[in-house]
């Protein structure tokens, strides 16, 4: 009797003890593994619901090259087509990331003004055959030879394009900028050159710097430009500057050395660098494919 009344009590306390799994569980407001309770969980928690959701991908980077209608720019409408520029750009564009829409990627002709522009109505980025011709001859006028200033003018035109593609991401991701969406482009395609372009991207920023440098020198501010929502040639060429110093200080000392960077903003831009890489990835993570 002494026996079957142990093992009545040993049942009885391991019914209490040890769940079956059958029963629903519950956790005390006040215990410490409630999660509502736990600081560890409740940060957990909150980062999970707060952290934007992938978005869904509805469009691509689509190039369009539209036709000549100057005769004079035949030729660089098939180097633009052998170089591939705006090709590239879309296959890594696309590979990366989500879009609500389709965006076009342009060249053409004109009709006389030298430049590239993001059109929200047609949802288009499009790269003049002028802006390239302007480059080139920008580049040959301070002493470079033809080869050399064609070269460069695509580097410089890859990071023009980009800026543009900057204002096509601010519309469509509907992207808060604090400050000038024109200053955010510029800083928008540095850090898309330098983080996804490499080698190629560096030069692109290079171009940009030295094409700034060089239409600076060759006129005098106007109280439009003065006034226009875009920074100086000159501010603009040192910004382009510091990305790349800041991307590498030892590797870009020479910068400094040779006085390209002023030693005084120079000890700045590392900071510059990466506020501009943390605040582009913040802003694009939503809308990464991976």
């Amino acid at each position: 009797m002494n026996l079957c009344g142990i093992s009545a009590v040993w049942l009885l306390v391991s019914a209490c003890v040890f769940s079956t799994g059958k029963e629903s569980a519950k956790i005390d407001s006040n215990s410490p593994t409630n999660i509502s309770n736990n600081p560890a969980n409740l940060q957990k928690t909150k980062s999970n619901y707060d952290r934007p959701g992938k978005k869904e991908d509805k469009g691509d980077f689509i190039v369009e090259h539209l036709g000549v209608k100057n005769a004079r720019f035949a030729e660089l409408d098939q180097k633009t087509k052998k170089e591939k520029l705006l090709e590239k750009a879309a296959d890594e564009l696309n590979r990366n990331l989500i879009l609500p829409n389709d965006i076009f990627l342009r060249s053409k002709d004109c009709d006389g003004n030298a430049n590239a522009d993001f059109d929200p109505e047609t949802q288009a980025v499009t790269v003049c055959y002028e802006l390239l011709e302007h480059f080139s001859n920008l580049f040959k006028s301070d002493g470079m030879k033809p080869e050399e200033a064609d070269k460069k003018m695509f580097d410089a035109v890859r990071f023009a394009f980009l800026h543009e593609v900057g204002h096509a991401l601010i519309y469509n991701y509907k992207l808060p900028i604090a400050g000038s969406e024109e200053d955010a482009a510029d800083r928008c395609s540095s850090y898309i050159n330098l983080k996804e372009m490499g080698e190629s991207g560096v030069n692109a920023v290079l171009a940009a710097a030295d094409a700034f440098r060089i239409e600076s020198k060759q006129k005098s501010n106007t109280k439009r430009d003065m006034s226009g929502e875009h920074l100086l040639q000159e501010q603009r060429s040192y910004n382009s500057l510091c990305m790349i110093y800041g991307s590498d200080a030892e590797k870009y000392k020479y910068f400094v050395k040779d006085g390209y960077l002023p030693k005084e903003r120079a000890a700045r831009c590392p900071g510059e660098y990466e506020q501009t890489v943390e605040s582009w990835e913040s802003l694009l993570q939503p809308w990464r494919k991976s």
